[in-house]
């Protein structure tokens, strides 16, 4: 199906047909905006003569889906989709690729209460580690949770349940991997600032009191084909339990196969993604730079000379725009059994904290870039599913008159005139909030149809996962686990064990009995893992026994030590 061009507007049991002009090959670009608005018809966006049934027809698709690319503008709701639009291209104008959707509907996106008298209730404003759980999981939860629910029971993401479907799974961002919105793909934690070893939020989800381990240390054993993003300063700290105790995880992912890279150099170096030789790119610190420098509302701003958003010397280079990272990760992820991909474009929901109107512009027009990189793939594709939302809405807001109380911003657009950006939700240097209205969500290709009219954040995760025709039930697919180790071995000897067909795991771990011996947690590798130990020193009859950590499947195996 090709993306429709000016094809003809009207609303049709809830379904949404947006526009865009396919230019030859699959680039995309937007239409070219109305030279005179006030003549009749001339704010029109499609063809006034038009009628849109076949275009609608044309873009439900109801074949599976291959691949499934979900991006994320966090913290962009309506409005700051409006602002940026105005700014960049006009009133009148399209984003290229947000507003080249051609379904589109509303979701919801509260959280829970996590006890008291009102446990499992509504929050009607959400977090973005609640929302990322609802979309990852199809599971509501509380703010600060990370793919667990309101019992802290960890709950199976998309990404995991992608890859043991043995699709190849990739998760991109501008911020921290650890963030929320990155983090609810691969971890499981009570509490989202649970970062790394270090994080003293940890509590008993450390690696120190038997828990899962730091959102980094998570990662690491999730293992995703492709991570890209920010973060480094957390795996430049020391594991303080488990098998990799004393290391970093820097040295840690490093041993246990990753290609870590940290520069557009090294991106560029690299050519295949797989679980052998997964890819872990973490090219800052912390958060990327933004697009354009900071502008900062103030009381009566908006009655200031009109702002200009100026380019942001600090921005990385464009190799490591959204855009960009978009594009190498579907290039290291496409392969014949399918993908899974999420690309979160983050700084949108910090610059709009900040009260910064010209930040949240840029990073809007960033992950804009991104989304016409994906549908550029899907067009040509025509097997993949994309999906562009938020996590939740923020507190911009577009005002006719200069608030007298609130912060405020003028901007001049590309129509030549001013526009005013108010933020009413917190004073001056402290930080605003999120709103609790519903979203946009926009899809593209097979399964698209389903996010049309109004659904919830958790509806997501069952759109995704019924287009790829996941099977859900991944602990079966350890059923058929087996174990290879010598029959007879020396006392004392360094006894090396292959554990097979654990298609349902990420780690395995062991125990001889009788004795007290354990083996050390293994990394699964393509439903594989080689797990070691030192054999007792008695002679005698004794039995290994290999144990799946998420399926919890358990297979033995008999060895004499003569």
């Amino acid at each position: 199906m090709k993306i429709s061009t000016r094809a003809s507007a009207t609303s049709i049991v809830a379904l949404t047909l947006c526009t865009a002009l396919v230019l030859p090959g699959v680039s995309i670009a937007a239409s070219p905006a109305p030279t005179n608005l006030s003549t009749n018809a001339g704010a029109t966006r499609h063809d006034p003569a038009g009628d849109a049934s076949s275009s609608v027809a044309e873009a439900i698709k109801a074949a599976d889906a291959k691949n499934v690319i979900l991006l994320i503008g966090d913290g962009m709701g309506d409005s700051e989709i409006t602002v940026a639009r105005n700014y960049e291209y006009g009133a009148a104008g399209e984003l290229p690729g947000i507003d080249a959707l051609p379904l589109t509907g509303q979701y919801t996106t509260y959280s829970l209460y996590r006890e008291g008298d009102t446990k499992g209730k509504p929050d009607y404003v959400p977090d973005s580690a609640a929302t990322g759980s609802a979309w990852a999981t199809g599971t509501k939860t509380y703010d600060n949770a990370v793919s667990v629910d309101i019992d802290q029971v960890p709950q199976p993401t998309i990404l995991e349940i992608a890859k043991a479907n043995g699709l190849k799974t990739g998760n991109v961002t501008t911020s921290e991997i650890q963030d929320a919105t990155p983090a609810v793909l691969v971890a499981h934690v009570d509490a989202r600032s649970c970062y790394g070893p270090d994080s003293p939020t940890c509590g008993n989800d450390a690696l120190t009191e038997g828990g899962l381990g730091s959102i980094s240390e998570q990662l690491i054993g999730t293992r995703p084909d492709v991570t890209l993003g920010g973060g480094s300063t957390s795996f430049e700290q020391t594991a303080k339990a488990g098998p990799w105790e004393g290391q970093t995880l820097f040295d840690q992912a490093a041993e246990r196969g990753y290609q870590v890279i940290g520069d557009s150099a090294g991106l560029a170096s690299v050519t295949t993604a797989s679980q052998q030789e997964p890819v872990l790119g973490l090219f800052t610190p912390g958060n990327f730079p933004t697009r354009y420098t900071a502008t900062a509302a103030t009381v009566g701003g908006a009655d200031l000379p009109p702002v200009t958003c100026q380019p942001n010397p600090e921005r990385l280079a464009s190799e490591l725009s959204l855009g960009s990272l978009t594009t190498n990760a579907i290039s290291l992820l496409d392969n014949d059994e399918g993908f899974f991909l999420q690309v979160e474009g983050a700084s949108i929901d910090k610059r709009d904290h900040a009260a910064d109107a010209c930040g949240q512009i840029g990073e809007t027009v960033d992950f804009d870039e991104a989304v016409q990189a994906a549908l550029a793939f899907a067009e040509k594709d025509e097997n993949t599913l994309v999906l562009v939302t938020a996590d939740h809405a923020h507190s911009s807001q577009i005002v006719d008159s200069t608030p007298p109380t609130s912060l405020s911003t003028a901007l001049a657009t590309a129509d030549g005139t001013i526009m005013k950006v108010s933020y009413g939700t917190a004073e001056a240097g402290e930080s605003q909030q999120h709103t609790g209205s519903q979203l946009r969500i926009a899809g593209y290709g097979p399964g698209a149809a389903n996010i049309v009219g109004l659904t919830d954040q958790t509806d997501t995760f069952f759109t995704m996962a019924n287009a790829l025709k996941l099977d859900r039930n991944t602990a079966a697919f350890s059923d058929n686990a087996r174990l290879g180790v010598d029959r007879r071995i020396e006392p004392g000897a360094t006894v090396s064990i292959t554990a097979e067909q654990f298609n349902g795991d990420r780690q395995v771990t062991g125990a001889v009995t009788p004795g007290e011996t354990t083996i050390d947690a293994a990394d699964v590798v393509d439903g594989a893992a080689t797990l070691s130990f030192t054999a007792p020193t008695e002679p005698g009859k004794y039995t290994v026994t290999v144990t799946g950590a998420q399926s919890g499947t358990q297979v033995t195996a008999k060895f004499m030590v003569k």
